[in-house]
């Protein structure tokens, strides 16, 4: 029997014979729940699964308020006993029977102790425990881990610390980590730079954790007191590390085909990366149509008796016979066409010798012979206008690349210059009416390559 106010505490919940004889049903015939190694560890931690149960069984709301009152209780150290009226002035935003429900539903499942001798109330060692572990997890959810492995990784360093790692908290870790994998490799295949990029920042982020963790799996690897399962465990968490640090060369390899591939809408010196991330920056991408149509489409209805009368015009007409061509129709001269647009070959034709005269030792901007071998990148790409310097800063990339030197044509001859591109990630001001900023980058010149190939 269970007191309601304040007095005798229930008895913990068991299973029973017909909890069992319900478990049983979720089983096949001729197959005992007790035989399966899971069921017997779960059945061995029951008590803490109904202290879980307890808290988070019912709606959302009911949840957050049996929360509330034992994270309020447990978090007062000034004293390990709470009377009635104590509890009634630490919540007294709540309503009395809102209290009273928690409170009852907490002592019935060994949440909360009651002493009926001192008439107090104490938080158990196995809320402390519940807590602490949502504690945990909570403030891990907190930190903005894209990849999610502060959490299981803590789990891991914690009980590798008191000596009590399990077999079962380093496979949730291997199973995180060969998630990631497969998440990553499907990013690549994706061939979408957007999706590779944001992959990209979440493989930096699980790096940063498997950094952390190689140290604690080096100290279960050398523990002489664990068993054979945790070692294979921790090796296999070394081989999945591993692969997952050797995807840094994949990612990059993508990013620079999607850069040779890149399309640029005409002179503008834009591609469809930038158009998609200026869409993506608007969220209500209908609000960009407001004032391009000037009066709103106006559909025509047509109705059957409409489309009877237009039927039987078309019947009852009389029609000629069609007489067929007699012959074939005299030939004309093509229209001539005059070809309007940016001269694209004859402007690489010039970046083409103005990159192949710095690789010959000629007069090039910011260099002599005496001089040093490297030249800022601004200083070949201008003066220029906007859309010329795009250009030419989209041409960089092929310096050097093996793949296109072996091709014919301007865009090989460009490739087997003997100049290194060197970009970084800062930005420099430039005083140019064109082009407010530009990426620092340098063009150096590869004197063991020999001149420049002007064939």
């Amino acid at each position: 029997m269970m007191e309601t106010t304040a007095g005798v505490a229930a008895e913990p919940l068991t299973l029973g014979q017909d909890d069992h004889d319900s478990l049983q049903a979720h089983f096949h015939a001729g197959i005992s729940a007790d035989e399966i190694e899971q069921v017997f560890h779960l059945k061995r931690a029951q008590p803490t699964l109904q202290a879980f149960t307890a808290l988070f069984h019912g709606g959302a709301d009911g949840v957050l308020i049996r929360l509330l009152v034992l994270r309020e209780l447990a978090a007062d150290t000034s004293t390990t006993a709470f009377s009635r009226a104590d509890i009634n002035q630490k919540l007294s935003y709540l309503i009395p029977e809102s209290l009273e429900t928690v409170l009852t539903r907490l002592r019935s499942h060994s949440l909360l102790a009651w002493d009926a001798q001192a008439a107090v109330y104490r938080v158990t060692p196995m809320a402390r425990n519940v807590l602490s572990s949502l504690d945990t997890l909570l403030s891990m959810g907190q930190a903005d881990d894209d990849a999610e492995m502060g959490f299981l990784l803590s789990q891991v360093a914690g009980a590798q610390a008191v000596g009590g790692v399990t077999v079962e908290q380093l496979k949730h870790l291997l199973g995180r980590l060969v998630e990631l994998t497969e998440e990553f490799r499907d990013a690549i295949a994706s061939g979408s730079e957007f999706r590779l990029r944001t992959s990209q920042a979440k493989w930096h982020m699980a790096c940063d954790w498997v950094e952390k963790g190689s140290e604690i799996l080096r100290a279960i690897t050398s523990d002489e007191r664990a068993d054979s399962a945790t070692h294979k465990a921790a090796q296999a968490i070394g081989r999945a590390q591993s692969a997952l640090l050797n995807m840094q060369g994949m990612f990059s390899r993508a990013l620079n085909q999607i850069e040779r591939q890149r399309v640029h809408l005409g002179q503008s010196g834009l591609s469809t990366t930038d158009v998609k991330r200026w869409l993506l920056a608007h969220d209500d991408l209908s609000s960009l149509a407001q004032g391009a149509i000037d009066r709103p489409v106006m559909p025509l209805f047509v109705t059957p008796a409409e489309m009877i009368d237009v039927a039987e015009t078309e019947l009852l007409a009389e029609r000629s016979a069609s007489t067929g061509p007699s012959g074939l129709p005299q030939g004309e001269d093509a229209p001539l066409t005059i070809n309007d647009g940016p001269a694209i070959q004859a402007e690489l034709d010039d970046w083409l010798a103005r990159l192949a005269d710095f690789a010959n030792l000629g007069n090039f901007p910011s260099f002599s012979e005496h001089g040093p071998k490297t030249v800022p990148i601004q200083d070949s790409l201008l003066p220029a206008s906007f859309a010329v310097a795009s250009y030419r800063a989209s041409m960089l990339p092929l310096l050097g690349d093996a793949a296109e030197a072996s091709l014919q044509g301007a865009t090989a001859q460009l490739a087997r210059l003997p100049i290194t591109f060197t970009p970084t990630d800062e930005m420099v001001q430039l005083n140019d009416p064109h082009v407010f900023a530009m990426s620092i980058a340098t063009l150096s010149l590869d004197l063991e390559s020999g001149p420049a190939d002007d064939k």
